[in-house]
């Protein structure tokens, strides 16, 4: 009898006085996923539309992703033109939920596409200080989203901001012995001018090579003319392009193959850049180990 009426009364407790449910988020990417947990932590559900080892330029949105969006309280997106998707995806679901843009407040870069048109970098992630603006902007949207944890959001950003700090400073450190002369490094994806123009890095994209497509025949052919005119001592696949392209680089060029960094998109949880800070860790070495 007592245990029928405990059970009663448990049942008229007010929804808003059980515990509270996570803030259900949306980020467009992995990255922007990781920077949101790390402030959020169990108050927030996060979601990326674009998982690890995804392409947020060509991403095509699913019916789930929908249904994902619907039910969110709050999207976080990179902005700078990244996701030219994203305003047919919330229109189709008719999101009514805050939406933060995460690089609102960075001095954007331009990059030479493919054709030669210039058009604004959307990856100002890769400069540390631009990933601190980052984490402010989402602490202060889910702050406005979930006001009744708006203090341990920013108490979290301000600590997370403090490690991203640290970082910087171990960026800088790790590659201050490296000559100017020996700074240059070919990648396969014009991802890195805001890492460049912080570290004094001469990043040239691979001409003809994009992560829409597999490389033909032909742009593998000027990559490695690319290569030997330019003599660059060292060459990074990106985890968004061919593998393969690698063993012919090795073969045609002898330049030293760095190993698979990581742009725009984090690894697994079981790989080498889980998170924005494990990211720049291991591309940095990555680049250090290439340049001496």
């Amino acid at each position: 009898m007592r245990r029928r009426s405990l059970l009663a009364a448990f049942g008229s407790i007010p929804l808003a006085a059980r515990a509270a449910q996570p803030l259900r988020v949306v980020t467009s990417f992995s990255i922007l996923g990781d920077l949101t947990e790390q402030i959020g932590s169990a108050h927030v559900s996060v979601q990326s539309l674009v998982g690890p080892d995804g392409d947020a330029h060509v991403y095509d949105p699913r019916p789930k992703d929908l249904r994902t969006l619907m039910q969110a309280g709050l999207l976080v997106r990179n902005g700078l033109g990244l996701e030219g998707w994203m305003d047919r995806l919330t229109g189709a679901a008719d999101f009514k939920g805050r939406v933060v843009v995460a690089a609102e407040r960075v001095v954007p870069h331009t990059m030479t596409e493919d054709g030669g048109a210039i058009a604004t970098d959307p990856h100002a992630w890769q400069d540390p200080r631009n990933g601190i603006l980052y984490v402010q902007a989402i602490a202060g949207g889910l702050a406005e989203a979930d006001p009744a944890n708006a203090a341990r959001y920013h108490e979290a950003a301000a600590g997370y901001a403090a490690r991203i700090v640290a970082m910087d400073t171990w960026i800088e450190t790790t590659l201050a012995p490296i000559p100017a002369s020996q700074k240059r490094i070919i990648t396969t994806h014009d991802a890195f001018g805001y890492y460049g123009a912080r570290y004094g890095v001469e990043f040239l994209s691979a001409e003809g090579i994009s992560t829409e497509s597999e490389p033909s025949a032909k742009a593998i052919a000027a990559l490695v003319r690319q290569i030997k005119r330019q003599q660059v001592r060292a060459v990074f696949i990106e985890n968004m392009t061919s593998p393969r392209m690698a063993q012919m680089l090795v073969r045609e060029t002898g330049a030293i193959l760095g190993g698979t960094v990581y742009s725009d998109a984090l690894s697994p949880p079981n790989g080498p850049a889980p998170t924005y800070l494990d990211m720049l860790r291991h591309n940095t070495t990555l680049f250090a180990a290439a340049m001496r």
